[in-house]
């Protein structure tokens, strides 16, 4: 295993590298751009394709044509650039093709601020693109996450033959931790049995298109591919749930604030608990059977202007508690003031 110390964006870069990953098309933004940058460089090492395309619409529709080719492909945007990436992932999806998709979130609607944010969750776990579908979003906490959840959204996409998409934020992005890098995987391009592969004479051709025109149980096939990825691929981490009174839930960078917040109210004699969702879709529903009697309500910490989480919170509780928020926006939130609002819920006060 080796360590190093490297920044957020180009430590997940370096491990699609090392996942096999040979093929990356995209636009720089900010602040994912870091992942084109060193993906520029880093692909011509290992006999990789790169292409900074002229726009996201680009881009995407190039790692289609890769992706059906049998190649491991990883795009990534923010923000504005995402929204560009709908159409392509509901191709993607349509086709039944594997890809990594990386969305490095920003601040604002439109052309937004640099700023961090976690104001895309909405459009990560419900879909910006047209038609029924859902994608497995995996929301990183860590640079080592970056590295981890990578190598694991190159399989899950692969197993399901569907889009993965990796939700960060910025502040993952830029930060810089020491991570342990796993080693060089090589990925075989011919190793489908669907992917476009060249013919000869009299062979039937291969062709990637929409299964709907073709598949009689069309309907079928992808709600199961939907309850497959529901029963089996919902990821949490919870900390000291057993007997909290309140219970934060938060992902990202706002999940590490949440975890001083919870020893620094134990200290005190709060008993504050924390269920960190690392898949946000398949939201991890089984991860809230763990709360005890002893709850009363949830409070959702997270960096957008309305509270986008907590609509889920609610559905996986069945409506059994009440559930508050804690929103901040370009600033990370702070331990003394989620103590505070936990405070004033168990105090019966407005929070």
């Amino acid at each position: 295993m080796e360590y190093v110390l490297m920044k957020g964006n180009e430590a997940l870069a370096e491990a699609a590298i090392r996942a096999g990953c040979r093929f990356y098309s995209g636009y720089p933004i900010t602040p994912q751009t870091e992942i084109l940058e060193y993906l520029s460089w880093r692909m011509d090492e290992v006999g990789g394709e790169f292409v900074q395309t002229e726009s996201e619409l680009g881009g995407i529709n190039m790692m289609l044509g890769a992706s059906a080719a049998g190649a491991r492909v990883i795009g990534s945007s923010s923000g504005p650039g995402f929204s560009l990436f709908q159409e392509g992932i509901s191709y993607l999806v349509a086709a039944d093709l594997p890809a990594v998709l990386v969305d490095v979130m920003r601040y604002g609607n439109g052309l937004g601020d640099i700023g961090q944010s976690q104001g895309d969750y909405w459009q990560l776990t419900r879909g910006g693109g047209h038609g029924d579908y859902r994608t497995i979003v995996l929301a990183p906490n860590s640079v080592q996450e970056n590295v981890d959840l990578t190598h694991l959204a190159f399989d899950l996409a692969e197993k399901y033959r569907h889009p993965v998409i990796i939700g960060s934020d910025a502040a993952i992005g830029q930060m810089m931790e020491k991570v342990a890098l796993p080693e060089m995987e090589e990925h075989d391009i011919d190793k489908f049995h669907w992917s476009m592969k060249g013919c000869k004479k009299g062979e039937e051709q291969k062709k990637i298109t929409n299964l709907l025109y073709y598949m009689d149980n069309y309907d079928e096939f992808l709600a199961n591919k939907y309850k497959e990825m529901e029963d089996n691929e919902q990821r949490w981490e919870s900390m000291e749930v057993e007997d909290a009174e309140v219970v934060l839930v938060s992902y990202g960078i706002s999940s590490r604030v949440c975890k001083e917040a919870v020893k620094v109210a134990r200290s005190q004699g709060i008993k504050l608990g924390l269920i960190r969702p690392i898949s946000l879709w398949p939201y991890p529903i089984k991860a809230f059977e763990e709360l005890s009697d002893s709850c009363k309500a949830l409070m959702t910490v997270e960096m957008n202007i309305l509270g986008q989480m907590v609509d889920d919170v609610i559905l996986a509780t069945g409506n059994k508690y009440p559930v508050y928020k804690y929103t901040t926006v370009k600033d990370v939130p702070e331990t003394e003031v989620i103590i505070e609002k936990a405070n004033k819920i168990l105090s019966g006060g407005e929070v």
